[in-house]
């Protein structure tokens, strides 16, 4: 049985714009019968938590170019970015680094 689990996400450089100026957000996910993966996450946050311009967020299933995203202060790519698989207590951090001129 997976038990659900608690993070905390954070949104920094613009992002928290997109989320209704919210820059931190502590949220227990819902029990689903595999483990949750960023994957999973992004979806979850678009649907839940994204409350306007997706296409600034996202694109297709991943975060849009120009969005860093860490877990526990380490880049994704080194974790196994979409496929990395949540632990309780994670922090994952979004930073855009897309700036409008």
């Amino acid at each position: 049985r997976q038990i659900s689990v608690v993070h905390c996400f954070y949104f920094r450089g613009g992002a928290e714009l997109l989320f209704d100026g919210v820059r931190k957000h502590r949220v227990t996910l819902p029990c689903q019968p595999e483990p949750w993966d960023i994957r999973n996450l992004l979806k979850w946050i678009k649907q839940n938590l994204l409350k306007e311009r997706p296409e600034l967020f996202m694109q297709g299933e991943s975060v849009r170019p120009g969005i860093l995203v860490l877990i526990n202060d380490a880049d994704w790519e080194l974790m196994g970015e979409l496929d990395y698989k949540l632990q309780d207590q994670d922090n994952v951090l979004f930073i855009s680094t897309l700036h409008g001129g």
